[in-house]
């Protein structure tokens, strides 16, 4: 048989799937498949196909291996080829480079390479069948199921829900008999993930405080036999003195919600809890210190921490993982009022100090004081609170890692190792008394929430001062603020709030777990 001409093939296409779309309209149209391919390094045009997809050649005696020929170039990393009416059950079938079959672990990008690829390639592939209206798709496992499954789930993500015109809602399968556990795995990631990206893109005036608690509420509802959840008034904070937290909150006229969620995963119930804190502004104006209105409608995600806590915990009792998880989220408004705090204000916070509040844009860290002093009456083996704090951390890093300040160097490799899986890496930054100094020098109070030298090191200050607010051995601060959007850096996340780093902080505490 003569190769065919390109022309000639893709006719050949067109045609096929016109055939496809009548003799089979009994069957299920709107089913698809992705498939891996990889390119032979050294070789220009080689490629390798992945076990499923050579399977499914061998099923087709090999007529997708020859159309991959005559269609062109091995897809690039990331990038599909469409196949219309080869199979019988799918009547559309997307090929996906995954670069080269060499890739692992680097040391240089802190990542493992074959993950990202997969997740990369997997979510491109279901998003050009979601295009098609293709409602009920099968992924290949590309050899790590979770990642694949991963990829699809957090590729498919769209914030669609006020919107009269919707994506098409798709059903994603493991293709074939391959790692299901750790499809379903990979599924729950993607889907604790989305639910912070979920909480973190809905207007303000959707995800107030107690609709933030509720949501959370309503999802750990699956698992009450496992988790306690207390939405705590106004009335309770001020018993417990967190007089920063309500020098933020009283600018506001929503209450504050000081959430606090109890997971017991340890059958020893004597086991010291893992103890998250996040920080849970669902709108930020800036206070009397009011921000520029340019961007101003981003600040519905400045609750990204405590999504990503919540939303961490939400995965955690999905997962049923064996330990146990405290997660607290102070919840309110950073308004301009008649009442709000003013520049110059000093406030107490729950541990007595005294804070002078010479930027009330500079909230977060007020809230989060108080939630820290908290956390510790707990006796928690460890304290990481995650926070959209500082726009000098997207400065620093931008959106490549969350900057992470931590006393602890244990606690710092834990974060770091499984950042390396998930792809959603870290990067430490320091805590020097250099920094210390800048924030305890308060002309009126015991501390200045502004660095002293407000341009410089913003982010090290931010993390200064919640460190005067901590007397655990291991402590970590994960300051959010440079990851908390994406625009295309991430290729298997859409434009849009991102939810990071929801996953690195789930693989964290299932790398806790295993240590028991």
């Amino acid at each position: 048989m003569l190769p065919l001409s390109r022309c000639a093939f893709r006719a050949l296409q067109a045609s096929r799937g016109r055939l496809l779309s009548t003799s089979h309209s009994r069957r299920d149209a709107r089913t698809g498949l992705v498939l891996g391919v990889y390119e032979k390094e050294g070789e220009d045009g080689g490629f390798h196909l992945t076990e499923a997809a050579a399977g499914f050649d061998s099923s087709l005696s090999g007529k997708l291996s020859e159309m991959l020929k005559i269609s062109g170039p091995t897809p690039k990393k990331g990038k599909s080829r469409m196949f219309y009416g080869i199979h019988k059950d799918f009547p559309c079938v997307a090929v996906v480079g995954l670069g080269t079959n060499t890739a692992g672990v680097c040391g240089a990008e802190n990542w493992d390479t074959c993950k990202e690829n997969i997740r990369e390639a997997m979510s491109a592939g279901c998003r050009q069948l979601q295009d098609l209206e293709v409602s009920r798709v099968e992924v290949d496992s590309c050899g790590d199921a979770q990642s694949a499954a991963e990829g699809a789930v957090l590729g498919l993500f769209q914030y669609d829900q006020l919107k009269s015109k919707k994506k098409t809602k798709v059903t994603t399968l493991l293709h074939g008999s391959g790692d299901l556990a750790g499809w379903e795995k990979g599924v729950l990631y993607g889907e604790g993930q989305n639910l912070a990206r979920l909480l973190m893109e809905a207007p303000a005036n959707h995800i107030t405080p107690s609709v933030f608690a509720d949501t959370i509420e309503e999802k750990l509802a699956p698992h009450t036999d496992r988790v306690t959840v207390h939405k705590r008034p106004q009335a309770w904070i001020e018993e417990q003195q967190m007089g920063a937290f309500l020098s933020v909150s009283k600018g506001s006229e929503e209450p504050p919600v000081f959430l606090e969620l109890h997971y017991k995963g340890c059958p020893d119930q004597t086991q010291a809890p893992l103890l998250l804190v996040g920080k849970g502004i669902t709108f930020d104006s800036g206070g009397i210190s009011l921000k520029p209105s340019s961007g101003m409608d981003a600040m519905r995600a400045d609750m990204g921490g405590a999504a990503t806590v919540c939303a961490s915990i939400v995965t955690a009792a999905a997962l049923k993982l064996p330990i146990n998880i405290i997660g607290l989220a102070p919840l309110c408004e950073n308004m301009p009022s008649g009442k709000a705090n003013k520049p110059g204000d000093v406030v107490r916070a729950k541990n007595g100090k005294t804070i002078q509040v010479d930027n009330t844009d500079a909230e977060g860290r007020l809230i989060l004081a108080d939630a820290l002093c908290y956390a510790h009456s707990f006796k928690p083996r460890a304290i990481v609170n995650a926070a959209t704090l500082t726009g000098a951390m997207d400065v620093a890093l931008g959106s490549a890692a969350t900057g992470v300040f931590t006393n602890s160097d244990w606690l710092w490799e834990q974060l770091q190792k499984a950042s390396v899986v998930t792809g959603d890496r870290v990067w430490r930054m320091p805590l020097f008394q250099h920094y210390t100094r800048q924030v305890t020098d308060s002309q009126l109070a015991d501390l200045n929430n502004i660095g002293k030298y407000s341009r410089s090191g913003g982010a090290c200050t931010a993390a200064a001062f919640l460190k005067e607010f901590v007397t655990a051995t291991h402590w970590a601060h994960l300051d959010i603020a440079g990851v908390m959007a994406n625009k295309d850096e991430i290729p298997y996340l859409r434009k849009g709030m991102s939810g990071r780093p929801t996953r690195t902080l789930v693989e964290f505490a299932a790398g806790l777990a295993q240590q028991g």
